[in-house]
C-alpha cells in the first residue's frame, strides 16, 4: 500500500502479513479522495476511521494536512501498526482500541467524515448497525459525510440516510448524509 497525495506521497507502507485485513486498493483509495478533494479542505476537518486495520485510510488524510484524526479497531495489532507507523511519520492519529459498535454507542464527539471499512463478510444487518449509531448519536457535523466500504456485491441502498454509492473494481463505496 502507498500514500497517494500530499506530504507524504509516494511512501509505501508495507503491513505485517499477520494482520486480519484487507487495505482499501491504491485505486479506489484514489478514487475515494478525489470526490473528497472537491468537498472539503482537509486541513480543516475531522475524521473518524472504522475498522481501521492497516490505517491506509488514515494515513491519506495526515498526508493531506487533516489534523484531527481517531482509528478505531478492535485488534491491538492493528492499533499498534498504526501508532508506530503514525509515530515515525509524525502523524496526528489518535489511536483507540475497541469494539467499532460500542465506541459509535458511547462517544459523543462529531466529525466531518466518518470512514467505515468493516469486514466484507458482514450481514446487512451489521452494515446497518453502522449508520444507525452514527445517526442516532449525532456523531457528524452538518454537511458531514459517512462513507462505508463493502463489496460490489453489498446493497445499502435501503438504508437510511444513504445518498449514493461509487463502484471501483470489487470495492463499493456508499456515502450517507
Amino acid at each position: 500500500m502507498r500514500i497517494i497525495s500530499g506530504t507524504y506521497k509516494g511512501r509505501k507502507i508495507i503491513a505485517p502479513s499477520k494482520l486480519p485485513v484487507r487495505p482499501t486498493t491504491d485505486m479506489a483509495k484514489e478514487a475515494l479522495f478525489n470526490i473528497l478533494n472537491n468537498q472539503y479542505y482537509f486541513d480543516d476537518i475531522s475524521v473518524l476511521d472504522l475498522f481501521s486495520g492497516t490505517g491506509n485510510i488514515s494515513y491519506e488524510f495526515a498526508s493531506r494536512g487533516t489534523e484531527d484524526i481517531t482509528a478505531v479497531d478492535d485488534h491491538y495489532a492493528c492499533i499498534k501498526f498504526i501508532n508506530d507507523t503514525a509515530e515515525s511519520f509524525e502523524m496526528p492519529i489518535k489511536t483507540i482500541k475497541s469494539d467499532v459498535f460500542k465506541f459509535l454507542e458511547n462517544f459523543g464527539q462529531q466529525y466531518s467524515i466518518i470512514f467505515a471499512d468493516p469486514p466484507y463478510d458482514f450481514e446487512v444487518d451489521l452494515f446497518s448497525k453502522i449508520p444507525q449509531l452514527v445517526f442516532e448519536n449525532n456523531l457528524l457535523e452538518e454537511e458531514g459525510l459517512l462513507i462505508i466500504e463493502h463489496s460490489k456485491h453489498t446493497d445499502l441502498s435501503h438504508l437510511a440516510h444513504y445518498s449514493h454509492s461509487k463502484k471501483y473494481g470489487g470495492n463499493m463505496f456508499s456515502f450517507f448524509a
